[in-house]
């Protein structure tokens, strides 16, 4: 399949299309710059929704109700559900065929897992371009769910237009929502689980976190919902907030997704320059003698890449 023919398939929303075009992005193809060249003027409208939190908060089955609610509206879905990577086989250690098995067979739902393959942030490195394959075949919703490894997954932010922050009670995730990273990225918080002991004085210690910071007229103050994913409880209401902010920062959308188009912009930057150095500036095992004299403390690294970028720019 060409690239073209590949791009023409995947805009009408095929979803063979779809899985090949992942593929080549998960593979990091040369391929796939091609592709996201062809569709990426077709982008743009799908709303990007981002899950994240500690590991146990029960992220997987609220986006599975999530699902449910959004289809309900006879909207279309993406999903990426990055989990961590497997030693062994190098993919994902939890896979879309044991969670949210219920969507399976909607042909308007394509849920797609990926492993970090050691990434930090709680993202994939190709989450993003994953996203902007599904909003060129059409999807409304793509939903990101992190991998849920703990305070630094703060990638989210710079990848969807609204951050989901889910705690659980009982698990001293009330100390942990008072601390700074993960929970300053939230949009929206979700004590889920709240059928357990302690959900009230989770919400009132995130409340009461939040009122420590003064919020300016108009601006967004995160509302805390209360949800019990396995029951679906509450999900309708998050559902209803969701849409609630994105209607707030509709004036306000495209300066946060041109922040996110600079985070992305310098990253490639960044990448092709590093490999361009690998490739064609320094000669092989150069890196490594390198990397040897630094850890000798005979130069250190402000040097050295003050040498390889008088090199590279000549």
């Amino acid at each position: 399949m060409t690239e073209a023919t590949l791009s023409d398939r995947l805009l009408a929303g095929d979803p063979r299309a779809i899985a090949r075009a992942i593929s080549l992005i998960e593979d990091e193809s040369p391929s796939r710059v091609d592709l996201v060249r062809r569709i990426f003027a077709r982008t743009g409208n799908a709303y990007l929704v981002g899950v994240t939190g500690p590991p146990g908060a029960g992220k997987s089955t609220l986006v599975d109700r999530l699902i449910s609610e959004v289809r309900k509206s006879g909207r279309t879905v993406g999903v990426v559900a990055v989990d961590p990577t497997s030693p062994f086989s190098g993919g994902a250690i939890l896979g879309d065929r044991v969670r949210m098995q219920a969507h399976a067979g909607d042909p308007d739902v394509f849920i797609r897992s990926m492993a970090t393959r050691g990434n930090l942030g709680g993202l994939a490195r190709a989450t993003g371009e994953v996203a902007v394959v599904f909003d060129a075949a059409g999807k409304d919703i793509v939903l990101i769910e992190t991998v849920g490894v703990g305070q630094d997954e703060v990638d989210i932010v710079r990848t969807a237009d609204v951050s989901i922050v889910t705690i659980v009670p009982g698990s001293g995730d009330e100390i942990q929502a008072l601390k700074a990273g993960i929970m300053e990225i939230a949009d929206i918080f979700v004590v889920n689980k709240a059928d357990r002991e302690g959900a009230d004085r989770t919400v009132s210690s995130i409340q009461a976190m939040l009122s420590l910071h003064s919020a300016a007229d108009g601006e967004w103050r995160p509302p805390v919902i209360k949800t019990v994913a396995t029951t679906g409880e509450g999900v309708a209401e998050l559902l209803e907030t969701i849409e609630k902010f994105r209607a707030h920062t509709a004036t306000t959308q495209g300066s946060r997704r041109r922040a996110r188009a600079e985070w992305r912009l310098r990253e490639l930057i960044g990448q092709r320059f590093l490999s361009h150095v690998e490739e064609t500036v320094l000669r092989a095992g150069e890196f490594e003698q390198m990397l040897d004299r630094i850890a000798a403390r005979e130069t250190d690294p402000y040097s050295v890449v003050d040498a390889i970028f008088q090199r590279a720019i000549r």
